[in-house]
This record gives C-alpha cells, structure tokens and sequence, in this order.
C-alpha cells in the first residue's frame, strides 16, 4: 500500500480527534418559579408549568428550577406549580425570596433573602440536595467586600451558585408575548418565536465559540431560562432544536462538575472569573458581540 503524504495522515489524525470528542451539553436552569412575568389571556401559572415539564419529558431533559417564595403569597394559585415541578422529578434551588438586587441591600440583608427560602425548599425537596443558589440579575454586588462575604456565607452553609454560561434573554420575550396574545396578533407571534429561536441559536454558536477560544473545548453549558408563558409555549421547539444542533441534555450538579465552574462550587475560593465572557476579558482574549437585539422586543405589539 502506498504510504499517505503527511498532511494527509495530519488531516486523518484530525478528523479522528474530532469525530471522538464529545457531544456538547447543556444543563437546563429555569428562574422565577413558581411565577414569571404577565400571563396572557386563558394561561395560568399551573398550565405553564405543566407544559415545560411535558417539554422536558418528552426531550428527556432534566431541569433544574430555581423559587421565589414569595410569589407563593403574591399568587396563591401560583404553588401548586412547585409540587408539580417536584412530583416530575426535577429539583428546586433557591433563587432569594423576593429576587431582590443584591446592590440595594447590604450583605446581612441578602443572606437573610436566601435563608428565607430555605423552609419551603425543605419541604419541597426533603433529603434532596437544595443547596443551590441562582443570584438574582446575576448579581453577586457592587463591591469586592460584598461579594466576598456573601460568598463566605453561602460556603459556611453548604451552598453552590448555579452558574450561568448560555443564554439569549429569554424572559424579554414574556411581556410582549403577553401584549400580542391580548391583542390578537398572530403574524407578531410568529415574528417573537423566529426571534426566539434565532436568538437561541446564535448564542449557543456564541457560547462555543468562547468556549473553544478559551480551552479548546466545551465545556458543560449551563442555560438560564425562566418559567414564563413564551418560554413555555416555545419549550418543544427550542429544546429539538439544541438537539438540531447536536447538543445533549446534562444536570446542573454533573456540568458544574467542569473544572471551569471550581469556583462556585466551592464558593469559598479566591476570586476567579464565572463566566466565559469574564474569562475570556481575563485572558486579554475579544469577547464576540451579543447576537440578541432585546431592545426591539419592548417595541412590538406596543
């Protein structure tokens, strides 16, 4: 046999490497339970809850949501959901109980939001492992002191921050959602859920990209989301179409297994970058531009 020219076997060699990594994951994450944003017309909060979870069983994807207690006293009718959601097998995190700015409390405050919740996540998920925070606005504060002794809090109670390193702002399509069911405007529907999809494509393209600059690999991808009504309505369509696109479906605790997510696993560390935008700033590397254009969803249907 022939021999093969050496940049052919180069070629070989590198097809090879890349037909044996692995699939990319994502780890599903969803905020704002048991309520998120306006309900349009005929919806209810047990009804949107009920079609992620129908979602998710279908796709066979865990997710991992994250409660505001409070919303349990705003919307009575609203805390059924979150039995619902357990009764499915997914479990809950603590999200605060108000979703308050950390900015706008000192740290003693905010601390007392997360142990605010803990009662009704026990009761919830009883031995389960709740001890998971997701920080409102993804705001770990104004000041290095503040995040650090929050941070010090959460790793002397047994806590880990659910990390955020794809998403494309899906709660900004809620609201408008809401205005076009009001109105009866299907052509602007349709226009919010091609936005929706392309929205999510181009930031799992984003996040791979940075992802790969940065490692030279993916890492394990963890997907804000939040329970509202269009993220419910779009649920079967954006998971096929991580699945398009090759993804699978992990939990939080395996993603945030990755040595990229140490530190706020371990909370307590020194500090270190959370993010794949950060690390890259880090590194002095460019960080590729947002591909989601929210601000033209607050002018539709208006």
């Amino acid at each position: 046999m022939r021999a093969l020219p050496l940049a052919a076997l180069a070629l070989a060699a590198a097809g090879s490497a890349q037909a044996a990594a692995p699939a990319p994951v994502i780890a599903l994450t969803f905020d704002d339970l048991p309520a998120h944003g306006p309900m349009p017309p005929g919806e209810t909060r047990v009804g949107i809850t009920q079609a992620l979870l129908a979602a998710f069983a279908e796709a066979k994807a865990p997710a991992f949501g994250f409660i505001n207690g409070v919303q349990t006293l705003r919307e009575p009718a609203s805390a059924p959901a979150l039995k619902l959601w357990r009764d499915a097998g997914q479990p809950l995190g603590n999200h605060t109980w108000s979703h308050p700015n950390i900015a706008s409390l000192s740290a003693a405050d905010f601390t007392a939001e997360i142990a605010g919740n803990e009662a009704m996540l026990q009761a919830l998920m009883g031995d389960e492992d709740w001890r998971w925070l997701r920080y409102p606005f993804l705001s770990e504060g104004e000041t290095p002191a503040k995040r650090a002794e929050v941070r010090a809090w959460l790793a002397a109670h047994r806590y880990r921050i659910a990390s955020v390193t794809m998403g494309f702002g899906d709660y900004a399509f809620n609201d408008p959602y809401a205005r076009c069911v009001a109105k009866g405007d299907q052509a602007a529907v349709a226009d919010l859920e091609q936005r929706f999809l392309d929205g999510a494509a181009a930031t799992a393209d984003r996040a791979r990209a940075m992802s790969k600059a940065l490692y030279g690999r993916d890492i394990p991808y963890v997907l804000l989301m939040h329970a509202g009504a269009f993220d419910a309505r779009m649920a079967p369509r954006l998971l096929a179409l991580y699945r398009a696109k090759g993804f699978g479906f992990t939990t939080l605790p395996q993603a945030e297994a990755d040595p990229f997510y140490r530190t706020d696993v371990e909370p307590g560390l020194p500090p270190a970058p959370t993010t794949l935008e950060n690390a890259l700033r880090a590194k002095g590397l460019p960080v590729p531009a947002d591909p989601v254009d929210l601000a033209a969803l607050d002018r539709i249907c208006r």
